[in-house]
């Protein structure tokens, strides 16, 4: 391998804002937070959705849709007409 190509690779924690859970791994992302944690210093980045809670993994749904999408896009954008295009004579 060609040497100082590669980025640098650290020991990382990707903490869960809304649970808590935090998840240990290695990544080229750091942040100015560092926590120790068994000898080892680590990054910690917060993170606002992560498999602990986004509701693919959970099976629950945070945010149900009463209306639907052409429904809330007629109500902001149906009264808004395009410009006609300028002749070119």
């Amino acid at each position: 391998m060609k040497a100082d190509i590669h980025p640098n690779y650290h020991p990382v924690i990707f903490q869960d804002m809304t649970s808590g859970k935090r998840f240990f791994t290695k990544s080229t992302a750091t942040s100015d937070k560092k926590e120790t944690v068994d000898g080892v210093e680590y990054f910690v980045i917060s993170m606002g959705v992560t498999s602990d809670t986004h509701p693919f993994f959970t099976g629950k749904s945070t945010f149900v849709d009463t209306e639907g999408r052409i429904d809330k896009f007629q109500k902001r954008f149906g009264a808004v007409r395009r410009a006609k295009k300028p002749s070119l004579s």
